[in-house]
């Protein structure tokens, strides 16, 4: 049973509401379709859920009722590791970024980190590990991490804890270290909010977040590029951009339904090829984070979409228009890059291209990393 052009058929039929002919492919899917089975079974059953969601129009409702339902530390620590455990691309743009912060704050007494999407913080006790070691003593290390407020009762919630966390962390390591957390849209944050002082080295890190913006098709002064503006205006040393390169940001429903199941056939697959299928945490990764995202991009329309990844080469355009100059990738860095992929599963892919590094599945490249700076020329804003 070809479950991927049945797919398709129906995402056709549900982009004119043909609702009767939708229906009746669902039905089939729903025959091979399983929450148990191989890759392609439980891609296709998540698949056919949206669709089915989009039918009904019940997308946005749906979607925010997920993210209301607060997810369980526990339950994202499960994830996290079962992430570092099965792929790199969590850890190498972990490594990528520590080793950047590493070089480029050697010396310096203070460094002043902004996480935007900074989320439980897993990145940086491995950090403070690093800079504990450091010549002549650690630096002092401030960290602004940014979140969206989140929907529901208490929206700071899930980033509440994670600076008295960190404190622990940076304690163990004897690490002088203040925390700063900003919970609000992130295009109306302003210069101020990051109280920077004047000797701080100052680091924008931002791991695949940026995708969740607004684009032109939601407004004209989209939130991506006055985030940008922002990030420009902060004057950092260096700018550290992880990027999630999907495709799936046009407006055109059929266009984006196949980009975001090509893109999520390869996340499937790398699950299904790393873990068995009974899985606790596996579940949980499917169901509360691949699976809502797919959601998002089938089910939400206007700025209730806020899955709009860009490829990496868009960004590149994006930033270079928004004042910002890339920066030569480390030989070093991609040595040890490349020295983690190896680690892994033999179908994972580590390529560079255009001063990114790329990380992918099978020849699809999923991930981008790079570093930026502002440009000399507009160093005078």
């Amino acid at each position: 049973m070809d479950l991927r052009t049945l797919l398709i058929h129906c995402a056709q039929a549900v982009s004119v509401n043909n609702h009767t002919l939708a229906s009746d492919i669902l039905s089939i899917i729903r025959q091979h379709a399983s929450t148990s089975g191989d890759d392609s079974q439980r891609l296709a059953f998540c698949l056919a859920d949206c669709l089915e969601v989009r039918l009904a129009g019940t997308g946005s409702q749906l979607y925010r009722k997920m993210m209301a339902k607060r997810r369980k530390a526990v339950d994202i620590l499960k994830v996290f590791h079962l992430c570092i455990a099965i792929s790199p691309f969590l850890r190498v743009p972990y490594y990528f970024s520590n080793k950047t912060i590493i070089d480029v704050s050697k010396g310096k007494p203070r460094v002043h980190i902004i996480d935007f999407g900074i989320c439980f913080g897993f990145q940086w006790p491995s950090l403070f590990e690093q800079l504990a070691k450091r010549e002549g003593g650690p630096p002092m290390v401030r960290i602004t991490g940014i979140e969206q407020p989140q929907p529901g009762f208490r929206p700071n919630e899930s980033s509440k804890n994670t600076g008295p966390r960190l404190a622990d962390y940076a304690s163990m390591f004897n690490i002088p270290f203040e925390y700063q957390g900003i919970s609000s849209k992130w295009e109306t944050i302003k210069i101020d909010d990051f109280k920077i002082e004047k000797d701080d080295v100052v680091i924008v890190n931002c791991i695949y977040c940026l995708k969740n913006l607004g684009d032109e098709t939601v407004s004209i002064n989209s939130a991506r590029n006055r985030v940008l503006d922002t990030i420009r205006m902060l004057k950092p040393k260096v700018f550290i951009h992880g990027v999630v390169n999907g495709s799936y940001i046009t407006p055109f429903f059929l266009t984006r339904f196949k980009k975001v199941m090509y893109h999520h056939s390869a996340l499937f697959d790398v699950i299904d090829k790393t873990l068995p299928r009974d899985a606790e945490a596996r579940m949980i990764l499917e169901r509360d984070i691949y699976c809502s995202t797919v959601l998002n991009v089938i089910a939400c329309e206007g700025s209730e979409r806020i899955e709009r990844p860009e490829s990496y080469k868009k960004w590149k355009l994006r930033n270079k228009k928004a004042g910002f100059e890339q920066l030569p990738l480390n030989p070093d860095t991609v040595e040890g890059t490349r020295a983690m992929v190896k680690q892994y599963h033999k179908d994972f892919v580590i390529n560079e291209d255009d001063q990114w590094l790329l990380l992918g599945w099978k020849g699809r490249i999923l991930y981008g990393i790079a570093t930026w700076k502002p440009c000399e020329s507009n160093n005078g804003d």
